[in-house]
């Protein structure tokens, strides 16, 4: 099932919220060998508070949502280019 986004939700993140975020922040990290502080982590960062804050709460949905945004996943997960056509 494709979950849609809803609008953006300004009431502050709890600490189930934040975990959340921090557990697919860490796997990403993880998976990627992202560095903590560095400009990547930072808007990892950023883009998982922006897709859970419209709505998104799968934390799978999440990390894909986040992979796709930051062109994160493998190249053998990547579609054909033009040019591979």
């Amino acid at each position: 099932m494709v979950q849609t986004i809803k609008t953006r939700s300004q009431a502050p993140l709890d600490s189930r919220d934040l975990e959340i975020c921090q557990r697919v922040f860490d796997k990403i990290r993880s998976e990627y060998q992202v560095e903590k502080d560095t400009y990547e982590a930072e808007r990892t960062a950023s883009i998982i508070i922006e897709l859970y804050r419209q709505g998104v709460r799968d934390p799978d949905h999440l990390q894909s949502m986040v992979e796709a945004a930051r062109g994160l996943f493998e190249a053998s997960e990547r579609p054909p280019t033009a040019q591979g056509i």
